[in-house]
């Protein structure tokens, strides 16, 4: 049974010259090692609530349970201590080096200086970044994507139980936002931290939550569910209306590429020589072959037009672009970078970057199909179960 990290109860918080609570006696739990999203319109007390929690506000009423412990009687700078923090605006120090700002709580930990130096070159790495390159950069030198990567590692630099992130890819742009959620996700697969995370993006949400509680105004919760759970059996026409339209391209972002099987096709090296690849196409049911360099990595898509006479200068820099997905990525993210690909497919490449298989819409559709399949005897089951009023 999992087990419970943060618990809220009967929490409320007004506001000193406001009507109506912006947090109204809400009781949440949250469990240990999963992302919990709260997730609603503007205003509706998601942002709030957070910052409840590591007291950044103080409570009207209500308590707050860490590890069973009651932290709304303990000192709140050591309460913040344990408790990572990401915000949209990233909030790194502009004079620090990017070392010194990660370096921030240990310091105030009073860890040693060896220590402290491992521990900021571990977390560069871990958020894909280069210790050697960037540890002695200041914010100003970065971009606007490596400042967010800073800014959570800044958050695991004491190695906290609890994270706490509030619209932290929200003022990035779309390409750069797609690609730090998948790299967040994969850090999050190996740590297991708990993590509440505000968004008021339900695409955003489905993406990246264990569960979802779903706010209306003043923090009361209208479905607290799995991302699965919501889509198929929204609580009511409140959140059926927030989750909004294409329910069904939503449910791809739940499924990932190594969830699927995984297509195969006809490869060629970049050292070949064009009258045998011209031969391979002729003699295939292919109109293209992916072209791999030494390392198996992928570089163009090559078809018959592309080759020029019949010599051999081979195929370095002819033929397509490849869009490329890895299995971390969502099949929603795979559907969009086969929309202007070549042949409505996206080349899979491992951890090396080597080419794995293929995906194309086929196969998208398959997986589509089996999670309405799926999702559909899930809710036939759980009207089965529930009971019917006896007629009058």
């Amino acid at each position: 049974m999992t087990r419970t990290k943060i618990r809220l109860e009967h929490l409320t918080k007004r506001f000193p010259g406001q009507r109506d609570p912006a947090v109204d006696d809400l009781t949440l739990e949250i469990p240990e090692g999963e992302i919990v999203i709260l997730v609603g319109p503007s205003g509706c007390g998601k942002t709030t609530t957070m910052k409840l929690i590591n007291r950044l506000i103080e409570p009207t009423s209500g308590r707050i349970f860490l590890d069973d412990e009651d932290v709304t009687q303990v000192d709140p700078d050591q309460l913040r201590r344990r408790i990572g923090y990401v915000i949209q605006q990233i909030g790194l120090f502009p004079h620090r080096t990017i070392a010194e700002n990660i370096a921030t709580v240990p310091r105030l930990l009073k860890w040693d200086k060896a220590r402290i130096a491992k521990r900021v070159d571990e977390l560069i790495e871990l958020v894909g970044m280069d210790p050697v390159t960037y540890r002695d950069r200041y914010p100003k030198q970065l971009s606007g994507g490596q400042r967010q990567r800073i800014g959570v590692a800044r958050a695991m630099s004491a190695d906290p139980d609890v994270m706490l992130m509030d619209e932290p890819f929200g003022a990035i742009d779309p390409i750069t936002r797609d690609r730090l959620q998948n790299e967040f996700l994969r850090i999050q697969a190996e740590l297991k931290k708990t993590i509440v995370f505000v968004t008021h993006d339900i695409d955003e949400a489905i993406k990246m939550g264990d569960r979802i509680a779903v706010l209306r105004e003043g923090s009361h919760v209208a479905q607290y569910d799995t991302p699965e759970r919501i889509l198929v059996d929204p609580a009511d026409d409140f959140v059926a209306d927030f989750i909004g339209r294409g329910a069904s391209l939503k449910r791809l972002s739940l499924s990932r590429v190594r969830d699927i099987q995984l297509g195969e096709w006809p490869t060629t090296t970049e050292d070949a020589d064009p009258a045998d690849v011209r031969r391979a196409l002729s003699a295939g049911h292919k109109d293209s072959l992916l072209v791999l360099d030494d390392a198996r990595r992928p570089r163009t898509w090559v078809k018959t037009d592309h080759l020029a006479g019949g010599g051999g200068s081979g195929l370095a820099g002819v033929g397509l672009p490849v869009a490329v997905v890895t299995p971390d990525d969502t099949l929603s993210d795979t559907l969009n970078e086969m929309v202007t690909a070549h042949c409505s497919t996206a080349v899979v490449v491992d951890d090396s970057g080597a080419y794995a298989g293929v995906v194309d819409i086929d196969t998208i559709n398959e997986a589509a199909r089996g999670m309405r399949t799926r999702n559909g005897n899930a809710a036939h089951d759980r009207l089965e179960a529930e009971p019917v009023d006896p007629a009058p």
